[in-house]
């Protein structure tokens, strides 16, 4: 019987030789090059202004997270800064990872919003709400991560590739908060 390249394949090692195949369950997750990831945000922002958001847009019931988009002001500039991230509900807070497309560093909204912590949330078919921003930490940090981690099992293997922790961010409803 004819086995497959990939079955017959070894690495050469100098103490032992492995097979890539047993190699394969501990290799840290694959993600796109940076180049792609950035034309994918461009390709994805071009989209959202030309539809309005009718395509991109989902709330978080369908796949267990939704789009919404996050307008911020620059830290630097003052100006306001809109992006299209991912979130899950908690509640009436809308919980969000600042994963710098899983590279090193944390994102620009990010930093935006450590320095101006109330944002406007666009939510799709929904209207416009104000929120104030916080990190989570301790034991709500933990559950709310695994809340993600039920939605994407990969997400320790990306977050371990990081040198920091990701920040698990709470966008929390101004009109509630005293």
């Amino acid at each position: 019987m004819l086995r497959s390249t990939r079955e017959r394949r070894t690495v050469e090692s100098p103490r032992r030789k492995v097979s890539t195949l047993s190699n394969a369950a501990t290799r840290p997750p694959k993600h796109p090059p940076p180049w792609f990831v950035h034309l994918a945000w461009r390709a994805h922002r071009s989209l959202y202004r030309l539809t309005r958001g009718r395509f991109l847009w989902t709330p978080s019931n369908k796949r267990g997270w939704g789009a919404l988009r996050l307008t911020t002001i620059g830290r630097k500039s003052g100006e306001e800064r809109s992006v299209i991230i991912g979130y899950l509900e908690d509640g009436p807070n809308l919980i969000a990872i600042a994963m710098n497309g899983w590279d090193e560093g944390h994102p620009a909204w990010w930093r935006n919003l450590e320095a101006h912590p109330d944002a406007v949330v666009r939510l799709p078919h929904q209207n416009q709400r104000l929120v104030r921003a916080r990190r989570s930490s301790g034991e709500e940090r933990d559950r709310l991560w695994q809340r993600w981690v039920a939605v994407d099992p990969r997400l320790d293997a990306y977050a371990a590739r990081r040198s920091t922790e990701t920040p698990v961010i709470v966008l929390e409803p101004r009109n509630q908060l005293a």
